[in-house]
């Protein structure tokens, strides 16, 4: 008896694993299908020539629509205050990327946590899909840390580290921290990866 029911277990763990988890994703699936991009100069695309940001990239790859809600130089405190802006757009799923601006300025990093975690909430409430896109910038990593396990906690996606290998190169750069064209789409490329399987 023991032998099948560890056996039912076995079965039932590598079927969860082959799924990818995706029973773990709070409202997948739901009814809706705009996809909202909410962040900073990240998301607006700041650097770049219009209709070259991550968002703009991101609708072309998925062929649905990504509204651009990326206000440059907003602090992850200062977003919740936007939040109905985003629900406005009945979402389907809410990228959220914020606290780099909350790093440069030596802001508490526990605080802008709390804020992003406000905003899943409000997203998930609604009966959207939350993503934390984290930036990964260098010396970033406690950040990187604490949204990962907040998204594993509060059942939304994470995307990690959308400025590794980007930050360094020139190439990709338009400024010492913006991305360029080329870079955005870089940023779109990994956003996808993570978000195709729940679209």
């Amino acid at each position: 008896m023991k032998k099948i029911l560890l056996g039912l277990l076995i079965v039932m763990g590598l079927f969860y694993l082959l799924r990818g988890g995706k029973t773990s994703i709070k409202n997948f699936p739901n009814s809706r299908r705009t996809v909202v991009a909410f962040g900073d100069s990240l998301t607006a695309g700041y650097g770049a020539p219009a209709g070259t940001s991550y968002p703009d990239v991101l609708a072309t790859k998925i062929n649905r629509p990504v509204v651009n809600l990326g206000v440059s130089g907003e602090l992850a405190a200062q977003a919740p205050a936007r939040v109905q802006d985003v629900l406005d757009e009945r979402p389907y799923m809410v990228l959220i990327e914020f606290g780099a601006n909350d790093f440069m300025r030596q802001q508490r990093r526990a605080a802008a946590v709390a804020a992003v975690a406000q905003i899943v909430d409000a997203v998930q409430n609604y009966g959207a899909i939350a993503v934390i896109v984290d930036t990964g910038g260098p010396g970033m990593g406690e950040y990187t840390k604490a949204y990962k396990k907040l998204a594993r906690e509060k059942g939304a996606l994470f995307v990690p580290g959308i400025m590794k290998g980007i930050f360094y190169k020139p190439s990709l750069k338009s400024d010492q921290v913006h991305p360029n064209a080329a870079g955005y789409s870089k940023v779109a490329e990994k956003v996808h990866k993570v978000i195709k399987n729940y679209l």
